[in-house]
């Protein structure tokens, strides 16, 4: 894709670069080809070699500053960001290498016969084609900067709406796996038989959880006072099934519920702790949700089911993609003192 660019970008440069060549000189061109024309102009004695040259020489002098405004200020690169004040250099410095390669081409004329024009008004008109190259190259290279951002802008947005679809797909998925749906269903036929009042209320989570999975999020971005009220429910779910073998300790500060994060981001991680985790009354689980300062970590000790596989998996590895495009944000994963938390900004 990037070679493609390049080569897209090659091509417009010298485009450009031939027409204005041809068009600053064409006062030049249209006296060359009428006699009469030429004398009214004032460009006598001028030959074909003569326009020719300074044709190419003009080509060849576009090309460079292009490249030039490339090297130094990399305008073809979306990496970087072009403010006025780059502009301003970019355009002092294309103006004094414009005139600095005029003299150059005068020089070698004088001294090495160079074919050129040397009708007076051709001398006149040089520090007016300089500023209008000048204007050509830094505008265009601005243009072309612009263009480019545009476009890596409207691929960042379609990669975040593909990630969003996976991630809602993969969350409900999860929700409804036979097996999650199974234990779900009868976890509410037991409550329905013991606990009729219970049932209602688990039945009322569950279908919060389930909506939630489910809504059309256009901003990618919830609150963490909205992510936590679907947490607590998906949580009242969880702790209905394993009971008091799964705690969880949250702490959460009230002036950063107005924080954003993606969602279903918190739920993820609570349920890869769960996933991953021997949860028994041998070995209970404690998942930890602390969010402080900028920051909203989930941790809990390790204590890894029998044949479970490691390694960060897909919705983590997600998650994380989804903050780089969102936020341009990094999600932080550790592991030590035999636990493992995952640390998410807060924007």
């Amino acid at each position: 894709m990037k070679q493609i660019v390049d080569n897209k970008y090659l091509l417009v440069v010298n485009a450009i670069s031939i027409m204005v060549a041809f068009l600053t000189h064409f006062p030049e061109l249209i006296a060359l080809s009428n006699p009469y024309v030429s004398d009214g102009l004032s460009f006598p004695g001028m030959h074909w070699a003569d326009v020719g040259n300074e044709v190419l020489f003009t080509y060849v002098s576009l090309l460079l500053l292009f490249f030039l405004n490339e090297a130094v200020f990399h305008f073809n690169s979306d990496m970087v960001s072009i403010g006025w004040k780059k502009m301003l250099c970019a355009f002092v410095l294309t103006w004094v290498v414009s005139n600095l390669l005029g003299k150059c081409f005068v020089y070698l004329h004088q001294h090495f016969d160079i074919p050129a024009i040397d009708a007076m008004l051709h001398h006149y008109l040089h520090p007016l084609r300089d500023f209008l190259i000048t204007c050509i190259v830094t505008g265009s290279c601005y243009f072309f900067h612009q263009n480019r951002m545009s476009r890596k802008m409207l691929l960042e947005n379609q990669q975040l709406r593909t990630e969003n679809i996976i991630n809602q797909y993969e969350a409900l998925k999860s929700q409804l796996n036979p097996h999650m749906l199974f234990n779900s269903l009868n976890t509410l036929y037991l409550l329905i038989r013991e606990s009729p009042d219970k049932a209602r209320h688990y039945l009322e989570e569950l279908s919060k959880v389930m909506r939630y999975t489910l809504q059309d999020n256009e901003s990618h971005s919830v609150t963490l006072r909205e992510e936590m009220e679907f947490v607590r429910s998906y949580i009242f779910l969880l702790q209905v099934r394993y009971e008091e073998n799964l705690q969880f300790d949250i702490q959460i500060s009230p002036e950063l519920l107005s924080r954003k994060l993606p969602p279903m981001a918190l739920q993820l991680l609570i349920e890869n702790a769960v996933k991953h985790n021997e949860i028994s009354n041998r070995h209970p689980l404690t998942v930890s949700v602390k969010a402080e300062g900028d920051t909203v970590e989930v941790s809990n000790p390790l204590q890894p089911k029998r044949g479970g596989t490691a390694g960060m998996g897909i919705g983590l590895a997600n998650l994380a993609k989804r903050y780089q495009l969102l936020y341009k944000k990094e999600v932080s994963v550790q592991e030590e003192n035999n636990r493992f938390t995952v640390i998410l900004p807060l924007i």
